[in-house]
């Protein structure tokens, strides 16, 4: 069965990342192990499967499939009301959990020269399933190529992450369009602009703080406003018989989701800000990027944790402040 070539996403064609990954194919040089990260999980499945098309349908394969049809191609995705990876019985596993997905990996592949097993949000995997799939990463399986997908790979088990090699992918999601957003990064724009004059005088550093504060107001509206936005369209496609339970569900989920978003655009701004200097050879705005980048990342995930979301900023912006006036 011949199909097409899976395309790389179109916003990430000609990136360094892609570059790299392509040439590593080409000369049988790619680690058996990736993790994959970024802040939209549908850019890391398109980026996983174009990887997985490439591994797959090759010359030597006997037959060539879709990606998701492939017998080589081993998926494990969360489940169940909780969406864990879970363990799984240690006899006769369930499938769809970790025990019953890493004995395939060691099964030698049906058509290709390898196999391509994808842990669709490795975040979720829990304790015991983590620690399971931490065993293999330390004896990995020949010829089986094993891709983590995560928005958050701070959840990751530390050893976990350090047993793999990193690639992040900015997002190719539409920029947000909320009543208010597109000033409020302007301002957030401005703000990092005035980070490199001095801050010495004392109004300067009051003038930070306020701003700081305002722009933390600001946010908590913009959200407020679009979450009761979008939750006033999908409320009315919702069933009649649908429970309470499930509803605070769907629109605690829109909140979680347009939040991530927002804080997404604030790390595009603040990478747009700092890459013009980088590239010119400011070597102090390269660690100023790296270690806001480094605290945006943690800020996120302790959104996951229930932190209300303007003290997460405030910590954010404050950092900031510190990070780029010392730079």
């Amino acid at each position: 069965m011949s199909v097409a070539v899976v395309a790389w996403p179109d916003s990430l064609i000609g990136t360094p990342g892609i570059a790299v990954i392509e040439q590593a194919i080409a000369r049988g040089r790619l680690s058996h192990s990736l993790l994959l990260h970024g802040d939209d999980l549908g850019t890391l499945v398109g980026v996983a499967h174009a990887i997985a098309d490439r591994l797959l349908n090759t010359p030597e394969s006997s037959a060539h499939f879709a990606v998701k049809e492939h017998p080589d191609y081993l998926p494990l995705r969360p489940k169940g009301k909780m969406r864990i990876i879970p363990i799984g019985k240690a006899e006769s596993p369930e499938p769809g959990t970790m025990r019953e997905f890493l004995p395939k990996l060691y099964v030698t592949a049906a058509v290709a020269r390898r196999k391509v097993a994808i842990i669709y949000e490795a975040d979720r995997m829990n304790h015991e399933s983590a620690n399971a799939f931490l065993k293999t990463l330390e004896e990995p399986p020949a010829h089986t190529m094993l891709l983590l997908l995560t928005t958050r790979p701070y959840a990751l088990l530390p050893t976990i992450r350090s047993r793999v090699l990193h690639f992040r992918f900015p997002s190719a999601a539409e920029p947000v369009s909320v009543d208010g957003w597109t000033a409020w990064i302007e301002d957030y724009r401005a703000w990092l602009a005035r980070l490199g004059e001095s801050t010495t005088d004392k109004r300067a550093v009051a003038d930070h703080v306020f701003t700081i504060y305002g722009l933390v107001a600001r946010f908590a509206a913009v959200l407020d406003f679009a979450t009761a936005e979008i939750w006033k369209q999908q409320k009315e496609k919702l069933p009649a018989d649908i429970k309470d339970d499930e509803i605070d569900a769907i629109e605690t989920g829109i909140a979680n989701g347009i939040r991530l978003r927002l804080f997404a655009e604030i790390e595009a701004a603040t990478r747009n800000h700092a890459l013009p200097r980088v590239i010119a050879g400011d070597l102090a705005s390269g660690r100023a990027l790296t270690a806001s980048v480094d605290i945006l990342e943690h800020t996120v995930g302790l959104l996951r944790l229930n932190l209300n979301e303007s003290a997460a900023l405030e910590n954010f912006l404050l950092s900031a402040l510190r990070i780029w006036t010392r730079r």
